[in-house]
């Protein structure tokens, strides 16, 4: 059987994909590289440069491109360097799915790979791109700017410097850009860019164990908020919903139209269940296992009940009628006795209980104190003993003298 091996389509950094570049964000999977037909659909390229900023060049001169390849591209002014991750027919769908109108954007021309001239220059600029950004920081206190620069890029020959930068609000910096075109002896770039977009820059671990999504593949960055911790009943404590650029993490929206989707299957939350025994009101669903959970009260969790989706149902449907039920619970349900669930926590990594160890301890503590007990024993026994046989001594001692006195 044939084998087929996808050629430069890998998404992991270090490889052939990203080879040179071993810190890629953003990467993506060519799965159409085994297709030569299709490299040759489009004139465009899109390249990548530092962190996250990819722009899309027209290979005027239709030279042989793969993913991974370093290139020169035009720059204004001046010339930039770059890494080519999309060519062919997926860039296309790319400029589609991030929604660029074409007619509005400029589009520059690729000049040819690079030369090992360009590739110096490139790595001495890159060079003082920390050094920068740490005396701009201590230029932006002096001026006593509200804004905080996050990162410096300089472009491949020098002509240029991007600086990213984030700030609450607006910021005046044209004096700032002065300061800095004197300091750096360069043309000065001012972007600002928001808390995702710079953890996404800096990247990082985030709490599920994988690497932070706005490195990795997120780009469109929508507004999180705390309803949506709030539909799928998750904690709203803001240092369990923070990520790591401070703000709710985008990964809380991921879930909610299954949710959404879920919960309109469910009976309304907002009906109060009436019965013999009282009112009883919605607290929480546990939209997987199908099971409701009420209160007696609607201020305190008094007279906890769990009934299952179908009862909920059954009893509306008795109240709408203007009748009340006996109880929540029919005879049929079992819902761990009606009253509040005990956590029944499942072994899901192979490990016993962290106290399987305390019954055998126990079993040689009783049999090793029994042991020990028998000789203790013996040996109070013998002090007792001592102790009476002195008593009596003392005592017949007294007697004697008394008697010869």
């Amino acid at each position: 059987m044939q084998q087929y091996i996808l050629n430069q389509g890998t998404s992991n950094p270090g490889v052939a994909g990203f080879r040179g570049n071993t810190h890629q964000k953003l990467p993506v999977v060519n799965w159409l590289a085994d297709l030569p037909e299709t490299q040759q659909e489009s004139n465009l390229v899109e390249v990548q440069f530092k962190n996250t900023r990819k722009c899309y060049y027209l290979n005027s001169n239709s030279l042989l491109l793969e993913k991974g390849d370093w290139v020169a591209v035009e720059a204004s002014p001046g010339h930039d360097v770059g890494v080519v991750t999309l060519t062919g027919r997926l860039v296309l769908l790319q400029i589609k799915k991030n929604r660029i109108n074409m007619d509005r954007y400029e589009v520059k021309r690729l000049y040819r790979k690079v030369r090992q001239s360009d590739m110096d220059r490139y790595h001495e600029f890159k060079a003082k791109e920390y050094d920068t950004m740490i005396r701009a920081r201590q230029i932006t206190q002096d001026l006593r700017l509200d804004m905080k620069i996050g990162d410096v890029e300089y472009q491949a020959d020098g002509n240029k410097a991007i600086f990213y930068y984030i700030a609450d609000g607006r910021v005046d910096f044209r004096h700032l850009i002065k300061v800095l075109a004197d300091a750096f002896k360069t043309r000065i770039e001012m972007k600002q860019i928001g808390a995702r977009q710079e953890a996404g820059r800096i990247g990082g671990i985030g709490p599920c164990g994988r690497e932070l999504c706005c490195a990795t593949w997120h780009t469109n960055f929508v507004t999180v908020s705390t309803g949506a911790a709030r539909i799928q009943d998750i904690s709203t404590n803001p240092l369990k919903l923070a990520g790591q650029c401070a703000k709710i993490k985008c990964c809380i929206n991921y879930e909610v139209p299954v949710y959404k989707d879920a919960l309109r299957q469910l009976p309304p939350s907002n009906k109060v269940l009436n019965t013999t025994e009282g009112d009883f009101y919605h607290i929480k669903t546990d939209v997987f296992k199908g099971i409701m959970t009420y209160a007696s009260s609607p201020n305190s969790n008094a007279n906890i009940t769990s009934v299952p989706v179908e009862r909920v149902r059954e009893i509306i449907a008795i109240n709408n009628q203007g009748q009340k039920v006996a109880s929540l619970l029919s005879k049929d349900d079992n819902v761990n006795g009606g009253r509040v669930q005990e956590m029944d926590y499942q072994n899901v990594i192979g490990q016993d209980s962290l106290t399987r160890f305390d019954k055998d301890n126990s079993k040689r503590k009783s049999s090793s104190s029994k042991r020990r007990s028998k000789p203790s024993r013996d040996r109070s026994n013998n002090r007792q003993k001592e102790k009476s046989q002195n008593e009596n001594q003392r005592k017949t001692d007294t007697n004697k003298q008394s008697g010869q006195q």
